[in-house]
């Protein structure tokens, strides 16, 4: 009912401006007379609209009625009936709301257990490293920690290690200790292994040699040791291995040799040594991407297609092996 009045009002107060424009009058006393009577029947009109608009257009205050009334009082004769043919259709004409296309979802969480999965597929580390590197959630960023438990060390290592610049200290103190903890784990193998050196016999020597060489051997393959002291493993890791095949040669420890001198750069070692696994009984298929890559660094680039060429096709498919498939198969 006010709203009605006020509209009433309105229209009245603008009858009368118009009415003063055309009355023979001094211009000062008609121009005054109209701008009150059009202020006056504007401020009724913004009052009338304002209480029939939907709360969420009724709001700042008192912007939302003040824009109301500037449409219509400063825009002379033709403002009032603007705002009228603008608003009221709006109001008791409403759009029809259309269906909705699609449903709008929040960005899920990582989940606290792997998801069900094919049993050919590979678990890759590319989305855990974007989001340690990129989620803006800290939360988000120790799950995608946590998840990488559930990796093999090769892969985590590179993720724990990109955490280890996070900004935030939660994120780099977790990174840090989840690093320490298997760096720890290993060093606790070791030193239990060089103790077991000095008590066993001279026929489990060569044993004991061998669990010393693949230890040393998985801190440089893990990537745990840089600089100075990875060269440090690796001699280590050589010493042993070479003291193991001393007595009791066998393949898996002529492969590990190879790796080792793969790693040192002793090229022509490597391939001895390549050569004597494969003699000791070590599958021609599990020396292929050695010796590729052995290939490769003594520039024998013709050599690497016939060496993975002779891996199955399967396995060419699946990474590491299908990027290097597609360029040089």
């Amino acid at each position: 009912m006010t709203s009605k009045w006020l509209f009433s009002g309105a229209f009245l107060f603008e009858l009368s401006s118009w009415a003063s424009l055309s009355a023979q009058l001094p211009v000062g006393q008609a121009a005054l007379m109209y701008a009150t009577a059009h202020a006056l029947g504007s401020l009724m009109l913004s009052a009338g609209i304002w209480l029939l608009l939907p709360r969420r257009y009724k709001f700042p205050l008192p912007w939302s009625p003040l824009f109301i009334f500037g449409l219509a009082f400063f825009v002379p004769l033709l403002g009032t009936v603007g705002v009228i043919l603008a608003v009221f259709p709006a109001l008791y004409m409403p759009r029809k709301q259309q269906e909705q296309a699609w449903n709008s979802m929040a960005v899920p969480e990582l989940p606290f257990r792997p998801q069900d999965q094919r049993r050919d597929l590979m678990f890759s580390d590319g989305g855990l490293q974007d989001v340690v590197r990129h989620a803006p959630s800290t939360e988000k960023r120790l799950n995608a920690l946590f998840a990488t438990r559930r990796m093999a060390g090769r892969d985590s290592i590179p993720i724990l290690k990109l955490a280890l610049r996070d900004p935030t200290d939660d994120v780099r103190l977790l990174a840090y200790s989840m690093l320490d903890q298997q760096e720890s784990q290993i060093n606790q193998r070791i030193e239990a292994a060089l103790g077991q050196l000095a008590s066993v016999s001279e026929e489990q020597r060569p044993a004991v040699h061998a669990t010393l060489a693949r230890w040393y051997w998985e801190l440089a393959y893990l990537g745990l040791a840089q600089g100075s002291v990875l060269e440090h493993i690796l001699s280590q890791a050589r010493e042993h291995v070479e003291q193991s095949l001393i007595s009791a040669g066998n393949g898996e420890s002529h492969l590990l040799a190879g790796r080792i001198a793969l790693q040192q750069d002793l090229l022509e070692q490597a391939e001895a040594h390549f050569q004597q696994a494969e003699l000791a009984g070590i599958g021609s298929q599990k020396l292929v991407p050695f010796r590729a890559e052995l290939a490769f660094l003594q520039r024998r680039y013709a050599d690497i297609p016939a060496q993975l060429a002779t891996l199955p096709e399967q396995l060419l498919q699946r990474p590491p092996f299908a990027e290097l498939a597609k360029y040089w198969l």
